[in-house]
């Protein structure tokens, strides 16, 4: 058996493609285009090519973008501030406000991530949209979820009775994508299990898995014996390592062997990646659509 592949990439074309169109016709009515305003610190190489590929897609379907970068040495109290002007439009107009993550270590990130408001949170970190998300009722969806709850509804797998297995329990990717799967309707109704560091025989629990998502940031974590044979297995991980005197990215999952026992499989790079930059752009025209109301 070798996977099927799912591809982010084409998928994420597809998404913007639609998000372009839908851009064009918010503009014609509001004569004005949707604003996204990244807080960028410091000057991490992988941060600030993350924040240009989010610029570059958002030029392509015509959502403005502007980056305010700010020293590494910033302290939390200069970052708040700095946020909440850009929120009260010292920068310009912005629809969505985004803090690229991580933050240097003596950044309190959580103090930072609350003085978005939240209806400019685009990355859907606030408290009050994580609590409107665990409720049914979403308003800013966390951006990889919602990229990792799309991969799976265009491939066609089905979700409802179905059992899910979430490695990693992170408030960005883990908690919120177990909320995504075993709410009602398309795209969820799944038994969810999310996993963590702390869980008893993690492959007992994986090769239960019908659709097992792996989103702790460890270089092949999953190995092909951990994946019953037929599942979905998505890689949320980003990890660089070291190779034969060469750098590359690799995900969570041993793609390569694990090709071999699952349905589906996505890749890394060129999976979940670029559905997380697509569903920033959604975010983030939602917003502008909601502020114009």
């Amino acid at each position: 058996m070798t996977a099927r592949l799912l591809d982010g990439r084409a998928l994420a074309t597809k998404i913007e493609d639609s998000l372009r169109a839908e851009v064009q016709t918010f503009a014609g009515m509001f004569r004005r285009r949707p604003r996204l305003i990244v807080v960028l610190v410091g000057d991490v190489a992988a941060s600030a090519s993350y924040v240009k590929s989010k610029q570059q897609a958002a030029a392509r379907v015509g959502i403005d973008s502007d980056v305010i970068r700010v020293p590494a040495e910033s302290q939390t109290a200069d970052l708040v501030e700095l946020v909440q002007a850009a929120a009260a439009g010292d920068h310009g107009p912005a629809d969505g406000i985004l803090v690229q993550l991580p933050l240097p270590a003596h950044v309190d990130a959580v103090a930072v991530l609350d003085a978005v408001p939240p209806h400019l949170d685009v990355d859907g970190f606030h408290p009050e949209n994580a609590g409107l998300l665990s409720q049914g009722r979403p308003r800013f969806i966390p951006c990889t979820a919602a990229g990792v709850q799309r991969m799976i509804l265009d491939a066609g797998l089905e979700t409802a009775g179905r059992h899910a297995v979430i490695v990693g329990r992170s408030d960005i990717v883990g908690k919120p994508l177990a909320l995504l799967l075993s709410a009602k309707g398309p795209g969820g109704d799944a038994t969810v299990t999310l996993c963590h560091s702390r869980s008893a025989d993690l492959a007992d629990h994986c090769r239960r898995a019908d659709i097992l998502v792996a989103a702790v940031g460890r270089p092949n974590l999953v190995t092909a014996a951990m994946v019953k044979p037929g599942a979905a297995v998505i890689d949320v991980g980003i990890n660089r390592i070291e190779r034969d005197g060469r750098s590359r990215l690799v995900g969570d999952v041993d793609f390569d062997a694990v090709k071999e026992v699952a349905g589906w499989i996505s890749p890394v790079p060129g999976g979940v990646g670029p559905l997380t930059v697509a569903m920033l752009l959604a975010n983030t025209l939602l917003a502008a659509e909601l502020s114009s109301r």
